[in-house]
């Protein structure tokens, strides 16, 4: 698949680049999509809920009435989870909620949802993007330009960290900036348009290609 490169201007520079069919031409695998989004989202959940057994319930032991001759059930402690203010039965405790996933199904998960996305065409190039100052406008500017700043969700890929981009782009809500070694399937999956710059390209094809 052949790209054409435009400047930050969104101009056509005449250039175009071939992505690498094995990085970008592979068969989508949903499943290992969907495990390493269901991975992603499960780390991103604290787990530090927490409801109190009776053991933790600050109340009185002693039994409450006699064992038979009441015609009710028999009732030892307030502490019980039948009685309002009593400990939760089966409540909720601190846990982890990750799991384990191999590198290599993360890796094709990573892969099947690049492929995803130039299969569907929301891969644009871009030159290699570099502010002077960490602001917001220029940048904005710039998404102008490429027509991307449309209310769509876009991700911007570049080859190492760019303090300024960053900071230009923090406060767009609809824009995202990552380098190769940053991406993961859910937010892959989760943008409309993947806007790569040059070193961007080169990064991840050199990140993929030496990858196990």
């Amino acid at each position: 698949m052949e790209l054409a490169v435009y400047n930050i201007k969104g101009e056509d520079t005449g250039r175009k680049v071939t992505l690498s069919d094995a990085i970008f031409g592979l068969e989508v695998n949903e499943h290992v999509m969907y495990l390493d989004v269901k991975q992603y989202l499960a780390n991103q959940r604290q787990g530090t809920h927490k409801s109190k057994q009776r053991n933790e319930i600050n109340r009185t032991t002693k039994k409450l009435k006699k064992q038979k001759g009441t015609g009710g059930a028999r009732a030892g402690s307030m502490k019980s989870g039948v009685f309002v203010g009593g400990g939760r039965i089966f409540g909720p405790q601190p846990r982890d909620y990750g799991f384990k996933l191999n590198k290599k199904t993360k890796r094709v998960a990573r892969l099947s949802a690049l492929s995803s996305l130039a299969k569907d065409g929301k891969i644009s190039l871009v030159e290699t993007i570099s502010l002077n100052a960490p602001r917001t406008k220029d940048f904005v500017a710039i998404l102008d330009g490429l027509k991307l700043n449309n209310g769509k969700k876009t991700m911007l890929v570049t080859g190492e960290v760019n303090k300024n981009v960053v900071l230009s782009a923090r406060n767009l809500q609809k824009v995202t900036v990552s380098t190769p070694v940053g991406l993961n399937t859910h937010d892959l999956l989760n943008t409309d348009t993947l806007l790569i710059a040059e070193d961007g390209l080169k990064s991840l094809v050199e990140l993929y290609s030496t990858a196990e």
